[in-house]
């Protein structure tokens, strides 16, 4: 077997932690969003349901990225961040083509277990499996606010994870998926992801502005490298890892200065 082959469980990894994801996205809306359920009687106000949500999945990703399976990936779970670092030449192409196909197979499977687990429930008009479409400003203002907080994650996590808070960047991450659900999300859903939108939009027939999730996020995140690329003093870059301070290994082209383990 060659060394790159080896690499299968780290994309197994990528495609369990968006699958997890999905199924955590899928369960908060319908519990927060569903006519017949109790949470939604109880809490009248659309905001906080919202800000709920937010929090729900920020620690979702944050639980994610803190994880064993996290921790051995990179957490990346998004093809937009994979490919970053692909520009940034911190992961070999063949890698990078085994993270960005996994992140879709997962996206797709999480939602497939959640509408085992959840029947017509997450169907239903309300969740609509939690799909990310533009809102009612239109796909020009969602393609704008994709590629903003698409932008400001990816700034984030290279200035974070290159710095001496690096063992913060899931925290930091998490927080960020927070507040974007709060502030974000009746722009567009809220994605920064191509494979978390393919993942809903498939079982839920619905294909809205598909071209703003493909398109926003890789181009706000490129274009995030290519600033922090030019920042007067910005540290090199060490890792595609999200958490590093860790023992397990690394796939990855990676300058990180302790705790390295390598393919």
């Amino acid at each position: 077997m060659t060394s790159r082959a080896r690499h299968w469980p780290e994309f197994a990894i990528e495609a369990a932690c968006l699958g997890v994801f999905m199924i955590s996205a899928c369960g908060f809306v319908t519990l927060l969003e569903h006519p017949s359920s109790p949470l939604r009687h109880a809490i009248a106000s659309a905001v906080l349901r919202r800000v709920l949500t937010g929090i729900a999945m920020g620690l979702t990703a944050i639980g994610l990225i803190y994880s064993p399976w996290g921790q051995r990936s990179g957490a990346h779970m998004n093809p937009s961040l994979t490919l970053t670092y692909l520009r940034l030449r911190k992961i070999a192409a063949p890698d990078a083509l085994g993270y960005v196909l996994a992140q879709f197979a997962g996206g797709f499977a999480g939602v497939v277990v959640a509408r085992a687990v959840l029947g017509t429930a997450v169907a239903d008009p309300a969740v609509r499996y939690a799909v990310t479409v533009p809102g009612p400003r239109g796909a020009a203002m969602a393609f704008a606010g994709e590629l903003v907080i698409s932008f400001g994650m990816m700034l984030m996590v290279l200035l974070v994870s290159n710095s001496s808070l690096a063992r913060f960047t899931g925290l930091f991450a998490g927080l960020l998926v927070a507040g974007y659900i709060g502030v974000e999300a009746p722009l567009s859903g809220m994605s920064m992801n191509p494979a978390r939108t393919v993942g809903s939009a498939f079982h839920a027939g619905q294909w809205t502005a598909l071209w703003v999730y493909f398109t926003a996020p890789p181009l706000g995140m490129l274009a995030a490298a290519e600033l922090y690329r030019r920042l007067p003093g910005a540290p090199q870059i060490f890792c595609a890892k999200l958490h590093h301070d860790n023992d397990k290994r690394c796939i990855f082209r990676c300058h990180y200065p302790k705790n390295r383990r390598t393919s």
